[in-house]
């Protein structure tokens, strides 16, 4: 049985005390400035993963740090600290480890992590998108939209998911907007699809008039702030926010319940799995991230994967086969963090419908 290891992390200080209830009676500074001392440890063993040809078993590592101290804390400590949560991997058997969370976007993204360990590394980041490919289709389609008709918006256009994600669906749609502040890039990325597709997309380096008019939104950008508000999208949208930190305001969950934000897809683990933590995910259900990773120590894959900030459409398609073969599917939608249910998206859906009712109403 091959043996993988994930790492994990506190999102924020609270977020301990689903493993050390005691945490809850200290204040947040508190629990930060001790945590920096923890050294990474064994959070649980995962058991019962199967697949219809071969099993797995993991380990969840914690690297005690939150998503706040991750960022700010000196690069080099932080990611000394990944390298030793690695270790201990290593220590434990695993023959391939994924970076949870932040651990795979500080730094290079995994590949000075991956030169200073003895076992295969991945971020997860390639079934990540392919997911957030899936969850966008799957969420077009309850909002009643076609995809194939649809005006479809790529922010972050050049970077390199959002030239994987732009050539993928370009096989797909019919209006295709790619949005990047390098124009020049824009239209060699615009040529390449046109030779590679025959679909003649538009390029714009304007962001907000891109959003407003969007039936759907990809975002991938590599921005510090949030560049869609609550007022700029329309009634019924859908986006799919890939981008950390998210290019989606916070503001927009709170003010909207007309649109329809993904962060990508839930995935249904096969087998009987027991992750030994709470996630606060459906029971037999992981992210993406992790789920690639198991998918790769099922298949018994002991190289490198996803690192650094380049994935590719050939790293996309062939996590989304490795997936098929093993049995991992999506198995909903997650937004904001946490798993979004099928009524909460009728609700979304019945309000976008009202809005564009009354709207059609004052025009008349």
């Amino acid at each position: 049985m091959e043996k993988f290891a994930f790492i994990v992390h506190p999102l924020t200080a609270r977020d301990l005390s689903r493993k050390f209830p005691i945490a809850k009676r200290f204040s947040d500074h508190f629990i930060e400035t001790i945590i920096q001392y923890i050294p990474p440890f064994k959070v649980s063993t995962i058991r019962g993963i199967q697949s219809p040809v071969a099993d797995a078993e993991g380990f969840f590592i914690g690297c005690p740090l939150t998503s706040r101290q991750m960022v700010e804390l000196p690069q080099e400590k932080v990611i000394q600290k990944i390298i030793r949560a690695g270790k201990l991997a290593e220590n434990l058997g695993a023959k391939i480890v994924g970076l949870g969370a932040f651990t795979s976007i500080v730094g290079d993204a995994g590949i000075t992590v991956a030169k200073n360990l003895n076992i295969a590394v991945t971020t997860g980041n390639s079934y990540t998108v392919a997911t957030a490919l899936e969850g966008t289709r799957q969420a077009a389609k309850v909002m009643g939209i076609s995809l194939e008709r649809a005006s479809v918006v790529i922010l972050g256009a050049t970077g390199a998911i959002g030239s994987a994600c732009a050539q993928i669906l370009a096989k797909e749609v019919r209006y295709l907007t790619l949005v990047a502040r390098n124009e020049s890039r824009l239209e060699k990325l615009s040529a390449h699809i046109m030779r590679t597709t025959g679909l003649v997309v538009e390029v714009t380096a304007n962001t907000k008039a891109a959003v407003q008019s969007a039936d759907v939104v990809i975002a991938v950008t590599s921005a510090v702030d949030s560049l869609i508000e609550p007022g700029d999208l329309k009634p019924g949208a859908v986006v799919c926010d890939v981008a950390r930190p998210r290019n989606v305001a916070k503001s927009v969950a709170a003010e909207r319940n007309d649109v329809l934000v993904i962060e990508g897809g839930i995935v249904e683990v096969p087998g009987n799995v027991n992750f030994g933590l709470d996630f606060g995910f459906p029971p037999g259900t992981a992210y993406a991230c992790m789920a690639e990773t198991m998918i790769l120590a099922l298949e018994k894959y002991e190289k490198n994967f996803t690192i650094g900030r380049d994935i590719t459409v050939k790293q996309i398609e062939k996590i989304t086969q490795l997936a098929q073969k093993h049995g991992f599917k999506l198995a909903g939608l997650r937004s904001f963090e946490r798993a979004l249910l099928p009524d909460e998206v009728n609700v979304i859906r019945t309000n976008a419908l009202l809005k564009c009712k009354v709207s059609k109403e004052r025009i008349g």
